[in-house]
């Protein structure tokens, strides 16, 4: 006996049912909608993909110009902080030096300014206590204006008053240099203000 009747006969040919036969206008129009369907779908993938790259792009930017303005700022307080004990110095030390080293070439070179146009005019210079000396020396022996020099008891050192005809003129280096040092405290604090709130 055979085990024939135990397997499975693959031998036998199940029927094919036909397939139905579709028209050309039903295959084209199935065509087109599977065109249109990728279309947009590839177009909307590509719209989703550059949308994610500008936001990507943007972020990064943000990020990088946020960076930069830290940095930026960092190193502007720093420049500050370093430049502070200087602005100090000039003040207290190296401008009252320099304006009383040169305050009667100051005082001649105003003299002068105002003197223009008035050479016939009187000419006088009023200066503090112990300086009309060193601005004779500096007019000469034989100046070519004839300018008289006299000292106040009342102005202190590095105050002078200039007159040619009417015209006026008083002279402060103290005050100017006061001015100077106001103006660099107002800087720096208003830079510090600036800096703790943006």
């Amino acid at each position: 006996m055979t085990i024939a009747h135990l397997l499975e006969d693959f031998g036998i040919k199940t029927p094919v049912e036909p397939v139905s036969s579709f028209s050309e206008e039903i295959v084209e129009e199935a065509k087109l909608v599977s065109f249109e369907k990728g279309y947009t779908a590839g177009w909307d993938d590509a719209i989703e993909a550059k949308d994610k790259e500008t936001t990507h792009v943007s972020a990064t930017l943000a990020t990088s110009l946020e960076d930069l303005s830290f940095t930026y700022h960092e190193a502007q307080s720093q420049l500050m902080e370093s430049l502070d004990p200087m602005f100090k110095v000039l003040t207290s030390v190296i401008l009252p030096d320099t304006m009383a080293a040169t305050f009667g070439h100051h005082v001649i070179d105003h003299l002068n300014e105002m003197a223009k146009g008035q050479i016939n005019e009187p000419m006088e210079i009023v200066a503090a206590a112990g300086e009309g000396n060193a601005i004779r020396a500096l007019l000469g022996e034989d100046p070519t204006f004839n300018v008289r020099v006299r000292e106040d008891a009342n102005l202190s050192a590095g105050q002078a008053q200039l007159r040619v005809g009417q015209s006026e003129r008083e002279l402060n280096s103290e005050a100017l240099i006061e001015s100077i040092r106001d103006s660099i405290d107002a800087f720096s604090y208003q830079f510090k203000e600036d800096s703790h709130y943006g």
